[in-house]
């Protein structure tokens, strides 16, 4: 068993349309990750013959508030039926809709006892959806000391609480590493300790988030890792090129494959 590679089309040739750099991370040989699909020609990506690894999989709303819960449900069944054109298999959550910054739309730095039970139903509820569709949404950790200050359920061990409680095929723990690290920290106990509930791996180095092999992060030793555990998921490339980005895909892939 081996684990796959992906890139965000999102953070790599920015000098290029969107469609065309979906089409060269997919000459590459990785597969690729979108975020809001709203402001993409989903039949122009799929055209391209690309393997989407992922998209966001709502457009508003928040796990805890009324309104929001609505929102995010809505949003999310309109996310499913876009995933069914471009055959992305997994859509991804956080605890609160961003804006185009990055900033919580409902921001909350503490969040109450009825609002993790508030989350959890919430989850359940689109898991359901999730396995309805054949789809499974994933539930991204963020950090806010630096990029999502205010986001509510954004450390790891939130998000994991939350994946564990709901318990279903239908949601999945987006485990982000570069959030991690500046939240958190010791990433590889981290990934034993998910392991089971991790539908996606994203990686990024800190500081600047960039490709690995820029910062701090041992990310060989997580690679080895990776292998001794037996995962055989995708690990994605959710970071900027520190130069170009054909050589932040080269120093990526030789991370994490060689």
């Amino acid at each position: 068993m081996k684990f796959r590679l992906a890139a965000s089309a999102e953070m790599l040739y920015l000098d290029l349309p969107f469609v065309e750099r979906v089409a060269r991370i997919h000459e590459r040989g990785f597969e690729v990750e979108i975020w809001d699909w709203t402001t993409k020609d989903l039949a122009a990506i799929a055209a391209t013959g690309a393997v989407i690894s992922s998209m966001t999989g709502y457009v508003r709303g928040d796990l805890t508030t009324a309104d929001g819960i609505g929102e995010l449900l809505a949003t999310a069944k309109q996310s499913l039926a876009a995933a069914e054109v471009i055959d992305a298999p997994r859509l991804n959550l956080h605890g609160t809709g961003l804006d185009p910054n990055g900033l919580p739309v409902t921001p909350r730095e503490h969040a109450t006892g009825k609002d993790w039970l508030r989350a959890a139903d919430t989850l359940r509820r689109v898991a359901e959806l999730g396995e309805a569709a054949g789809r499974v949404f994933t539930l991204e950790n963020l950090n806010t000391a630096v990029d999502h200050p205010g986001t509510p359920f954004a450390t790891a061990a939130d998000t994991l609480a939350l994946v564990e409680a709901v318990d279903s095929p239908g949601l999945r723990l987006n485990l982000d590493l570069y959030h991690a690290q500046i939240g958190e920290g010791n990433l590889i106990e981290l990934v034993r300790r998910a392991l089971p509930w991790i539908g996606e791996i994203q990686v990024a180095d800190v500081p600047g988030r960039c490709e690995p092999g820029t910062g701090e992060i041992r990310y060989q030793a997580i690679a080895d890792e990776l292998r001794t555990l037996g995962y055989d998921g995708v690990v994605g490339l959710e970071g900027w090129a520190s130069s170009d980005s054909d050589a932040a895909l080269d120093a990526y892939r030789a991370t994490f494959m060689e």
